[in-house]
């Protein structure tokens, strides 16, 4: 690994399967990979970026609650972001906001279940500033026009391989013990700060996930069975999620984990489910190897 935590993918609870399948492979463009009784996976390339689990009878989750706030699916160039902006406005797609955050272009939109989803390209990390510790992040307005020129004459054929899982949004309850498991209990520094929201990431990058209580300030733990997140997975080397379990040995017994994997939820119940890198690595060459 090139850094100390990439973001592995994102799974989801959804009622109708087939619709939200179909959102994520027209809309969004992502590509299907393989499919089982009731759960769908789509990516780019041969990568497993989203994984979507059937549950007909799991409730809706509100907006208000804990959980997730979007997935962001990180784009390799700004040419390509042209590209699916173009896409978006020929589809009509059901887009809910665009904006300049400094470090990234992004545009936004919502799943037929109400789940977050962004899309969005970087620009070049040699010009991110840091002010005080932190990486400088605003929300600007967008400049669609010269975002869709960027593009040129490439088409949009669906996410291309190189794409990613760029980071995970999260609502949370409060800010304090979001923090304290995040950055105490995962061992993510603190990147940047808005009012309300708190960033974080391992390495370089202006962040990996994100905690806010804009819609769900004072939410409890979540209620399941419902529809929305049901796991995000971080990929770490091997000696970061070492260092997870050394915080985590005085508190909480982990023996019966897999000593390459290791599953948690945060305090609002969310699971995140921490993977080795060469594990990971692992994994795929024998799900390509049994292909």
């Amino acid at each position: 690994m090139t850094a100390p935590l990439s973001m592995g993918r994102v799974a989801l609870t959804v009622n109708d399967l087939e619709g939200t399948s179909a959102f994520y492979r027209q809309v969004v463009g992502l590509h299907p990979i393989d499919a089982d009784a009731g759960t769908v996976r789509l990516g780019a390339g041969d990568t497993v970026l989203l994984e979507l689990r059937r549950d007909a009878s799991a409730r809706r989750r509100s907006q208000r609650e804990a959980g997730l706030f979007h997935t962001a699916f990180l784009l390799p160039t700004r040419a390509d972001l042209g590209a699916w902006a173009r896409h978006a406005s020929e589809a009509r797609a059901p887009v809910v906001g665009a904006s300049d955050h400094v470090v990234s272009e992004a545009i936004y939109l919502t799943d037929p279940e109400g789940n977050g989803v962004e899309i969005y390209a970087d620009r070049p990390a040699a010009g991110w500033r840091r002010q005080d510790g932190l990486v400088v992040m605003r929300t600007d307005a967008l400049d669609v026009e010269d975002l869709l020129a960027s593009a040129g004459t490439l088409r949009w054929q669906g996410f291309p391989a190189g794409s990613t899982i760029g980071h995970v949004h999260l609502q949370v309850g409060a800010i304090a013990p979001a923090e304290a498991f995040y950055a105490g209990t995962l061992g993510l520094a603190v990147t940047s700060r808005y009012p309300g929201g708190t960033f974080y990431a391992a390495g370089e990058y202006h962040h990996h996930l994100a905690t806010n209580i804009w819609s769900s300030r004072g939410a409890g733990v979540r209620s399941e069975p419902s529809t929305g997140l049901a796991d995000v997975e971080l990929i770490l080397e091997p000696e970061m999620l070492q260092a997870v379990r050394t915080r985590l040995a005085a508190t909480t017994p982990t023996a019966a984990e897999d000593r390459t994997r290791l599953s948690l939820t945060d305090p609002w119940g969310t699971r995140i489910t921490l993977v080795a890198g060469q594990q990971a690595v692992e994994e795929a060459f024998a799900e390509a190897s049994s292909s």
